[in-house]
């Protein structure tokens, strides 16, 4: 075979160290959870001690998956990360599936809400800035910001910004993550510091934390805990510390990946655990939680820097969560893409989206596919919320499929999402269990720490949680499953192509 030949097909290089593997880890987990979800928990939890605990438990469960996804990944460093794993051990079936949902709703509408709070996000800065008001730009760059849907056609611009920078080398795209990672991470320091720095600097004009609003911190009788509404909190933080499993997308990019996928799954959930508890702590040294709980159109983060340091606070940290926002939507779209492209190579998917660019190595199909499908759910979703769509009658059955008044672009899209997150995130390390009977004596570089307990304890709370979410968030559920549904029907109608071939 000559040189040529062996050369001919290009490939998926090992392009990523365990540096650049952490900040992909931390990137994509960090986004608008920890800025925006408090106020979630706070509305459904009363007490602080209980607000810590649940903040916890979704580390705890973040932690206990990673520990279990680091054998997994190990095992098969290959692209497409869960996708692999469902295929490998309850079949292409199961894989299909996974990857139906994460093309159609988790990762495609995940992207599209980020992408969405990002351009939110700028017109607040650009519109309360004097700086854009007094240049004269704002007639080319404002007026777009200032109306709905020029903030959709902005947010479908950077969709596609973004796809190609991720279609000119993951290199880019991880190097841009490292950068947006590390002001992320100087971000929720400086949330955390700032109520111990005003203690210590008291004539330094900052507002002064009051510790009377930890109180209280535990409830006088567990019979008063709200167990539905620690659960809605529960979901709202897993959404929090949702992207831990993105990285094993990509791991037939990671250099080493036997040690370096591990390294950089421990190594970024611990610091993600620390900063989000840091972060809640001084949001509740600042702000009532009965105050935090009302907040509708205002995020946590831009109320407690307005309270800390006034306007200036405020647009400060409208800047910093559009830049948190913004990393945690490259880590996505430089991930997400790569279980379509394993997908394709399986034939489950269009074989075009198989290919690599020759020069770049990327999945570039696989990426632009997936952009304009997000560009197109947001596009969808802001319709939805403005326009008010006919019932569909079935029989004695009418169906309103509406949203509910007020209801903004960004819950429509991450509303029913978590459902399959849970479910076929549990399912996936479930498979931890089938290889080790299957493949007892392949090498494992990393083995699971506390196996079988640690993901025994996770599968059984993750399994707790989507019972809950069947009892209180059934709408969302039901329609997770109505679309897991109709995948199975598209499987089924691949496969009998299949056969005839």
């Amino acid at each position: 075979m000559s040189k040529s030949q062996t050369t001919a097909k290009p490939g998926l290089i090992r392009a990523l160290g365990p540096v650049l593997a952490t900040a992909i880890v931390i990137g994509s987990v960090i986004g608008s959870g920890v800025f925006k979800n408090p106020r979630l928990v706070a509305a459904n939890v009363d007490y602080f001690g209980l607000i810590v605990m649940v903040w916890v438990l979704g580390g705890i469960l973040a932690l206990l998956g990673t520990l279990t996804l680091g054998e997994l990944g190990a095992l098969f460093p290959e692209a497409g990360g869960s996708y692999v794993f469902l295929r490998e051990s309850f079949g292409r079936l199961a894989a299909f599936l996974f990857g139906w949902v994460e093309f159609w709703i988790i990762q495609a509408a995940g992207l599209a809400a980020l992408a969405t709070v990002f351009t939110d996000e700028l017109a607040n800065v650009v519109l309360a800035s004097p700086v854009f008001r007094e240049s004269g730009s704002m007639d080319w760059f404002g007026a777009p910001l200032s109306s709905f849907w020029g903030r959709q056609f902005v947010t479908v611009g950077m969709i596609m910004v973004m796809a190609g920078i991720n279609i000119r080398g993951v290199l880019w795209g991880g190097w841009m993550q490292s950068l947006i990672t590390s002001v992320k991470i100087a971000t929720l320091i400086g949330i955390l510091a700032l109520p111990f720095i005003a203690l210590a600097w008291s004539g330094g004009g900052l507002a002064q934390p009051r510790p009377e609003y930890l109180s209280p911190v535990w409830p006088s009788s567990w019979d008063r805990v709200n167990l539905a509404g620690f659960g809605i909190a529960l979901v709202g933080v897993l959404w929090a510390y949702n992207g831990w499993m993105n990285l094993a997308f990509i791991a037939g990019e990671i250099k080493q990946p036997q040690r370096n996928l591990p390294l950089a799954l421990l190594a970024g959930t611990g610091v993600i655990i620390f900063l989000y508890l840091g972060a809640n702590l001084a949001y509740a040294l600042v702000l009532p939680r009965q105050e935090m709980a009302e907040l509708k159109n205002v995020a946590v983060v831009t109320r407690f820097a307005e309270v800390m340091l006034g306007p200036q606070g405020s647009v400060a940290a409208s800047a910093a969560l559009m830049i948190s926002v913004f990393g945690a939507f490259n880590g996505c779209l430089l991930t997400a893409p790569r279980v379509v492209f394993a997908m394709s190579e399986d034939g489950l998917a269009p074989r075009a989206l198989a290919k690599v660019h020759p020069s770049y190595h990327t999945p570039a199909r696989s990426i632009m596919v997936f952009a304009v499908w997000s560009a197109l759910l947001v596009l969808g979703a802001a319709a939805i919320t403005q326009f008010r769509l006919p019932d569909v009658r079935l029989g004695d059955y009418a169906f309103n499929l509406n949203v509910p008044k007020g209801q903004s672009p960004f819950d429509l899209l991450t509303g029913f999402a978590i459902f399959g997150v849970v479910l076929f995130e549990t399912l996936a390390l479930a498979s931890i269990f089938t290889f080790r009977r299957t493949m007892p004596n392949a090498e494992r570089a990393y083995r699971c720490i506390g196996y079988p307990w640690v993901p025994i304890i996770y599968i059984a709370i993750m399994v707790v949680v989507a019972g809950h979410m069947f009892v209180n968030q059934r709408t969302e559920s039901l329609a997770g499953l109505a679309f897991i549904a109709v995948g199975a029907g598209v499987y089924g109608i691949i496969s009998r192509g299949r056969k005839k071939e």
